[in-house]
């Protein structure tokens, strides 16, 4: 079996698009000859600046005969209708064959499509997939209509086996399929011809060029520490920028540079950020000391002078780089040491979103909310305040003008320069977490009150003037914020009405978007300190309607009607949220939704320690068979309930017992409904569970012992009541009618 090798050589293609391009070509060739029948043993793609590289091997060397039976029309069947058969299938009416079936005598016709040369298949695929392929940007060039990221100069596509290797032929614009290639931009020794994958790899490499982007990633890593191991010091790790420099070079030379004295002042963070993003370098770390004090940027290319006098060219960009850096720094260290009150007065100015206001009033919104929960955190109200408003500040520092991604950490820096506490600076970087799954969680109380004041405001704002996410849009990270929001709760085991701080937060929007009417405005700040000392918004209408005089404004009998279902809507996303959350610990969704089902399914902590508890149930024996003994008891209960029209909810009677298993059950049902009870009182559903676990043998036996629908009308009715008593102790756990199974 033959092996195909196939390069698409060209100009640069940006370090970004080269995965998915080495990706995009295999997948594309190999569906295409596997659609073709012509099987394959393996495929491997591979990609540096300048080509795209793709080797099959064990490819069959033609596609094989395919037989295919089609059925006609019936015999007897209008011409057009059987012309339209012959010419659809290929063959004349002598190829046609005449078959009984139940439904009459029918044509058949048998196609047989020849194999084809694996070359003849091959040359037409790549054509296909060169002329069509997916760049997220491409471009013209020359006279021809070929579009390409940068432009193609030359195409290798060859089949070896050990007799030799032949050129597939292939005209695209042009440019004529060959077997060479050519090595290094400035290194290599000009174009060469392959016999195959092996003599391709083996001669780019000794032309400068390592072909797999995993080994120049390691070579460059490998090289990176071992100079900075030299040197006492470490190389900041960074995957991504690992992975955007191996893209960058053919033949990787790895050089170490110095930072001049005077910038080794600056936050680590600002040297490694503007190293990394405007000259990809990565950041040597003294480990003693933290301080960033060299750089590490990688050539494509050896010199004679080792490198010297492209050292040089990088640290005279760096050093202007560093000093535009140094420059913010110092200007923005000058105004947080006289309080920062420049940078949060210029906030008032800045446009957070043309319904939502500006970034100072979604300061003071989530200022607000941050505080209203310092019951919740265990911290102190003044200090959560004092946090939740310096803690957007540096959004109108130079330095995060320049580095948006270094928002908040800054914030930590300007807090401490303006001398505030360890608290309020510690907020202003940890509010923005979490920000990904992997991401770490604060559980300093002013952080965490702080992070969910500004989640909690972000999400209530965009439900109150209803721009949700919609499929797989969320162009403002609300799903993200969310899973913020439940993460914060749950791994800092907070108990947290949700409904109350919704209604809360929905009250100060409104407030805001009423703004230009007073008395609205002071209406619903009313109704806002009601809801935050007392709970939810139905039951603080009326107290606010007695401070006034005459009936309750209509847009106060509005709130009333329609603030709840926005509340209940954003409240099913958090429950929707929590079953992504809860799947990576193997909560199946139908258990999380018997306990949402439950009151209270708006305290995140309550609802998941139910859900946890019951999922561990139902992993065991005696979880599966109650849940079987449940249903089985409320089907008979819900049938006999139907037809009888009446409800068995009371009145069961161990006197009314015949039979042994009945009085047990009985005597089990008294013995654990209050134990089961008092756990879930107490909120100890691991203890619930036990109690339901004990409830299973005597179930199990009464089924099996009596028949619930007896012709004495006594006992059925004691019995009906006693399943009523089942229904009644599972349902009290968590809604079993929604578990599945």
């Amino acid at each position: 079996m033959p092996d195909l090798l196939i390069e698409l050589f060209s100009e640069e293609i940006p370090a970004r698009m080269q995965t998915r391009a080495a990706d995009d070509l295999k997948k594309r060739v190999t569906d295409g000859l596997v659609e073709a029948g012509l099987t394959y043993a393996g495929a491997h793609g591979f990609s540096t600046p300048r080509r795209l590289t793709l080797t099959l091997e064990g490819l069959l060397a033609e596609s094989p005969t395919v037989r295919e039976e089609r059925k006609g029309p019936k015999v007897g069947a209008p011409d057009k209708a059987v012309e339209g058969f012959l010419r659809g299938a290929g063959v004349s009416r002598d190829d046609l064959e005449e078959r009984d079936t139940p439904k009459g005598a029918v044509y058949f016709a048998t196609i047989e499509k020849p194999g084809r040369p694996a070359a003849e298949i091959v040359a037409e695929i790549l054509e296909d997939t060169i002329r069509n392929f997916p760049w997220p940007k491409s471009m013209r060039w020359g006279a021809g209509s070929l579009r390409w990221v940068r432009p193609l100069h030359s195409i290798l596509c060859i089949l070896s086996d050990e007799a030799g290797h032949s050129v597939m032929p292939l005209d695209i614009d042009g440019i004529i399929s060959g077997d060479t290639t050519e090595g290094h931009r400035f290194m290599g020794s000009g174009r060469f011809a392959v016999t195959g994958f092996e003599d391709y790899e083996t001669k780019l490499k000794r032309d400068h060029v390592i072909l797999n982007p995993v080994e120049r990633s390691e070579h460059i890593w490998h090289d990176a520490t071992n100079m900075a191991f030299a040197q006492g010091l470490e190389v900041v790790e960074d995957k991504g920028l690992l992975a955007e420099v191996a893209g960058l070079v053919e033949w990787p030379v790895v050089l170490m540079g110095d930072i001049a004295e005077d910038f080794l002042g600056l936050p680590p963070e600002v040297l490694q950020t503007s190293m990394k993003e405007h000259q990809k370098f990565f950041s040597v770390r003294n480990p003693k000391t933290g301080r960033i004090e060299k750089f590490i940027t990688v050539a494509n290319r050896e010199t004679s002078d080792n490198g010297v006098t492209i050292l040089a060219g990088n640290q005279k960009v760096l050093f202007a780089r560093l000093s535009d850096a140094k420059f913010f720094w110092e200007n923005d260290i000058r105004v947080a040491e006289t309080g920062a009150d420049a940078w949060l007065d210029s906030l008032n100015n800045v446009t957070f979103h043309n319904k939502l206001g500006t970034q100072g009033d979604r300061i003071a919104r989530f200022t607000a909310l941050s505080q209203d929960l310092a019951g919740v955190v265990g911290a102190d109200a003044e200090v959560i305040g004092e946090a939740a408003r310096f803690a957007k500040a540096d959004l109108s520092s130079e330095m995060v003008y320049e580095f948006p991604e270094l928002q908040g950490l800054m914030g930590r820096y300007y807090a401490a320069a303006a001398g505030r506490s360890a608290e309020v600076a510690a907020a202003a970087e940890e509010h923005y977490s979490p920000l990904g799954p992997s991401d770490a969680v604060p559980n300093a109380p002013v952080s965490v009150a702080v992070a969910l004041g500004d989640k909690l405001d972000t999400l209530t704002g965009f439900w109150a003037i209803d721009e949700k996410p919609t499929g797989s849009k969320d162009p403002f990270a609300l799903r993200r914020a969310a899973l913020g929001v439940i993460r914060l709760v749950l791994e800092n085991d907070l108990r947290m009405p949700l409904d109350q701080y919704f209604d809360l937060q929905l009250l100060r929007h409104e407030a805001h978007q009423g703004k230009d009417d007073l008395l609205a405005a002071a209406l619903l700040q009313d109704l806002a300190q009601e809801i935050a000392e007392h709970g939810v918004l139905g039951a603080v209408v009326h107290t606010v309607q007695d401070a006034i005089d005459g009936d309750l404004p209509k847009y106060i009998s509005d709130l009333k009607d329609n603030l709840p279902d926005t509340s209940r809507d954003l409240l099913g996303f958090f429950h929707d949220r929590l079953k992504v959350y809860l799947r990576e610990e193997g909560v199946r969704h139908d258990v999380i939704d018997a306990c949402i089902a439950m009151p209270g399914n708006d305290d995140l902590n309550l609802l998941v320690k139910r859900a946890r508890a019951l999922e561990a149930f139902l992993r065991t024996e005696d979880g599966g068979n109650l849940l079987q003994g449940f249903k089985r008891a409320n089907n008979i209960l819900t049938q006999a309930e139907e037809k009888d029209g009446v409800e068995y909810s009371f009145g069961a009677d161990v006197k009314h017992a015949e039979d042994d298993t009945e009085k047990a059950l009985f005597a089990a049902l008294d013995t654990q409904e209050g134990a089961i009870s008092s756990a879930i009182e107490g909120e100890d559903f691991a203890a619930a569970m036990s109690g339901m676990a004990a409830l299973r043998q005597p179930i199990d036996a009464f089924f099996e012992a009596v028949q619930v629908n007896s012709d004495n009308q006594i006992t059925r009715r004691n019995r009906l009541n006693l399943l009523s008593r089942i229904r009644v102790i599972c349902l009290g756990v968590a809604d079993l009618t929604r578990v599945e199974g």
